[in-house]
């Protein structure tokens, strides 16, 4: 599904308004739609007004007691979709201040036990040296040294055991060059030594490496309960199941082809000693 980001404000408001109208077309009140649906009258109430967006689990579960049309069905689902998808804009981020940004993905790391990065592109800040974070942020609009701290902040989690990390990386995204040669050096050194880390799996997909599937953006799994998906403008969030279930196998996919370990430490050694 290809979701504009215009969209995705207003489909909640829209999902909302549809689910009721529906509900009275069908001659139903609240309380006899919510016995049907085995919820709570307060939670289908929420769902009309726009208090709370129900997930998509939620709205066939509705569709089937309204015993709404294969067509209607189609439409409120993929509305649904959309209303369960949030984009966060760049310049919004900017304007908002960066290290709040920081902060709400602190939140998300705080919240979440088990944690997968695909990096295809470049270092993540959970993984950078001083250095490398501050060149990240070079083009980003005022004072970025907020954001550099609260970055290099976030890192601290790295370090608690009750939480366990997976990250896969390209080669291109190991080797890009953002800081001079021997800062570069230094930052591969970094991977190498996070890597035995007893929580935390670094995996490298070498240049070279057979891939069935194309190249993809940015995206970070937390949990099986929301995935944020990355590029050059801003980042999408989605918490429907169905979408998070897709990036969790399209992560499994990369992650069976990633060398890990021993392997891994090679390989990023060899392109650290390449820099000295």
């Amino acid at each position: 599904m290809t979701f504009e980001p215009e969209q995705l404000g207003q489909s909640r408001t829209d999902l909302a308004a549809t689910l009721r109208d529906l509900r009275k077309r069908a001659g139903l009140t609240g309380d006899r739609l919510a016995h049907r649906c085995n919820m709570s009258q307060s939670q289908i109430s929420k769902f009309e007004t726009g208090k709370k967006t129900p997930t998509l689990v939620d709205v066939e579960r509705i569709l089937r007691a309204l015993d709404a049309p294969a067509g209607t069905v189609e439409e409120v689902t993929a509305l649904a979709r959309i209303a369960n998808t949030e984009w966060q804009d760049k310049r919004s981020s900017w304007r908002r201040g960066m290290e709040k940004r920081q902060t709400e993905l602190a939140s998300l790391e705080g919240e979440a036990a088990e944690l997968r990065y695909f990096l295809p592109a470049m270092i993540t800040g959970l993984l950078a040296t001083p250095e490398y974070v501050r060149a990240s942020l070079t083009h980003t609009p005022g004072d970025s040294s907020k954001t550099v701290a609260r970055k290099l902040e976030r890192q601290t989690i790295l370090y608690d055991t009750a939480k366990s990390f997976t990250f896969l990386l390209t080669e291109q995204a190991v080797r890009w060059a953002i800081v001079l040669e021997s800062a570069m050096a230094v930052q591969i050194d970094r991977l190498v030594s996070l890597s035995h880390l007893p929580n935390i799996r670094i995996g490298i997909l070498p240049i070279g490496t057979e891939m069935a599937r194309g190249p993809m953006n940015t995206f970070t799994i937390y949990d099986a309960r929301l995935a944020t998906v990355e590029n050059f403008t801003g980042r999408m969030v989605f918490r429907d199941s169905r979408d998070i279930s897709e990036y969790l196998a399209v992560f499994s996919h990369f992650e069976q082809r990633a060398h890990f370990g021993s392997e891994a430490r090679n390989l990023m050694q060899q392109w650290a000693d390449a820099y000295r």
